[in-house]
């Protein structure tokens, strides 16, 4: 995983347990960078990865571990959600193996790259999400109880496994959707028609503002920029888009470009 060896070895978290307490001791994520025991010792290799049955999201209470109020990486704060349900979000997947494989993850429990498990930055652990490759529609649960990615842009690491029910295994990289699933919820079934994928780089109400950055944008060298509007709870909404972008390099590109103009919340949208 991405910078994950930080936490493992260490990271350590500043926690807070009310709005007024005083800050605690400082902890780390995990306890140690390697796992002697359990069960994932005697994992196996699957012959194919893609064959393996799909998991069922079960009611679990939050681990001990792997769930402070914050906890900082690189500088940066991540404050951790107290619930899953209702999101959503959609951006770059990445995935991580080898390097990993039976060290413990930020919540105790070893890793298992052969098995359905994923990394999030702030999703209480564990929890279930869906996640949807963008690119193909292929889709898989998976059971999160691993912090990461923080590599800038992307926003959940797959296990090895997971990685190749998605076909993002030769890639590396996915345009994806995260969305939490509750036990006892159908997830919702793939989508045969794959919807272009943009990065919106505004929102507004007023229509005026849009097309100022439209006008912005398009000066600035990019011409497949347009504003997409519909209505939400009854009221206009006036989406700025670049697009279509195909890949995840030019998707990360135009964000990195876009923050060089100032517009530092640019994220994946794709309806």
């Amino acid at each position: 995983m991405i910078n994950a060896r930080q936490i493992r070895l260490g990271v350590l978290l500043t926690c807070i347990s009310g709005i007024f307490s005083a800050c605690q001791t400082p902890q780390s994520i995990t306890t140690s960078p390697k796992s002697s025991t359990g069960s994932i010792n005697n994992t196996i290799k699957p012959s194919d990865p893609t064959t393996l049955p799909e998991i069922i999201p079960r009611a679990e209470p939050l681990s001990k571990r792997g769930n402070p109020a914050f906890y900082e990486v690189d500088g940066v704060r991540y404050f951790v959600k107290s619930s899953a349900t209702g999101y959503v979000e959609r951006g770059v997947a990445s995935w991580y193996g080898p390097g990993f494989h039976q060290e413990f993850t930020s919540n105790g429990e070893p890793y298992d790259m052969y098995g359905l498990t994923a990394a999030h930055k702030t999703l209480p652990l564990p929890c279930y999400v869906q996640v949807t490759n963008l690119t193909n529609g292929k889709q898989v649960v998976l059971r999160v109880n691993d912090r990461g990615p923080f590599k800038a842009g992307r926003i959940i690491d797959l296990s090895y496994t997971a990685a190749a029910k998605l076909d993002m295994l030769r890639d590396g990289t996915a345009l994806v959707e995260v969305r939490a699933i509750t036990p006892g919820e159908i997830s919702p079934t793939p989508n045969d028609a794959i919807k272009p994928i943009y990065v919106q780089a505004g929102s507004f109400s007023n229509a005026s503002n849009a097309d100022r950055l439209v006008s912005q944008l398009r000066k600035n060298g990019y011409p497949q920029t347009d504003v997409f509007s519909d209505l939400v709870d009854g009221r206009s909404l006036y989406r700025v888009r670049i697009g279509p972008i195909p890949t995840v390099n030019q998707f990360d590109e135009v964000v990195t470009q876009l923050k060089a103009l100032g517009i530092a919340d640019a994220r994946l949208a794709s309806d």
